[in-house]
């Protein structure tokens, strides 16, 4: 009886989640299997991106153990309230709606505990929850892996469009396509593309040095069968930008990282709206 009660509240959860989400045009999962490859900062800058090309924008970052949109989009001092008709995203630059875990809690040191019943629980709480609004996208900041959060989120949300894997040139190829076919296949997902971030770093004198090794994303691209999307650079003022909270299509919209992102957003919006 209890287990029936159980799965009748998380099947109503659903339906509300997916009518929560039924003026959301464009889903788009944001993966990584690995961690330390920039995976938030892309996702921050492709939602600018995205406002930029006059769409609505919203991000839902999924990450509870470090969450770290908050910070790239601004928004630290902010805090998630609830309205009439459920929580009310924070608002960033450009009208970009967020969501995360970072935004209801004291402060940025504050740590959340909890393994993967209490993670499920709380995504599907929140989500059925949200007043989103019409949006354009909806952009999923994955944590690193193909953990709980990740198969969470997909058997949650309806309709997700599909995956933007980001990688760099240091991980081994082989292993990540081979973990990330295997999820995008198990959970009926389409790998949109690759993003290959800290691609190479290019000197004032013109010369491009490869700190990372090179042609990582090609060979990681042509593993999970779908295009290289862009090669993000390393530059200095991308630090700089994620502690600021300042993104950097903002402050240095004519950087080449900058540019590699718009490369993204058109893209995205080619493929998803013809």
């Amino acid at each position: 009886m209890v287990n029936k009660k159980v799965y009748e509240q998380i099947s109503r959860e659903i339906e509300k989640i997916n009518e929560r989400l039924k003026d959301t045009k464009h889903k788009v999962v944001i993966l990584s299997v690995k961690g330390g490859v920039g995976k938030s900062f892309i996702t921050a800058n492709l939602a600018v991106a995205l406002a930029r090309s006059n769409k609505k924008v919203g991000v839902f970052d999924v990450d509870v153990h470090g969450p770290s949109i908050p910070r790239a989009l601004g928004v630290v001092n902010k805090s998630i309230i609830r309205g009439i008709d459920g929580f009310l995203p924070v608002k960033g630059p450009l009208g970009i709606k967020i969501i995360s875990i970072g935004l209801m809690l004291p402060g940025e040191e504050s740590a959340v505990i909890w393994r993967g019943p209490l993670k499920a629980a709380y995504m599907r709480q929140v989500l059925a929850n949200v007043s989103w609004g019409e949006l354009d996208y909806l952009l999923l900041d994955m944590p690193p892996g193909t953990g709980d959060e990740q198969i969470t989120i997909a058997q949650l949300i309806k309709g997700i469009d599909g995956i933007l894997l980001v990688t760099n040139p240091s991980v081994l190829s082989e292993k990540v396509a081979l973990k990330a076919k295997e999820f995008a296949s198990k959970l009926k997902l389409e790998i949109l593309g690759v993003i290959e971030n800290m691609s190479h770093f290019k000197c004032s004198d013109g010369k491009v040095y490869y700190l990372f090794g090179k042609g990582g994303g090609r060979r990681l691209s042509e593993e999970v069968n779908a295009p290289l999307i862009a090669s993000v650079p390393i530059e200095p003022y991308v630090a700089e930008t994620m502690d600021s909270g300042e993104p950097l299509l903002i402050k240095y919209p004519e950087s080449e990282a900058s540019k590699e992102i718009e490369k993204i957003a058109r893209y995205i919006i080619k493929r998803l709206e013809g």
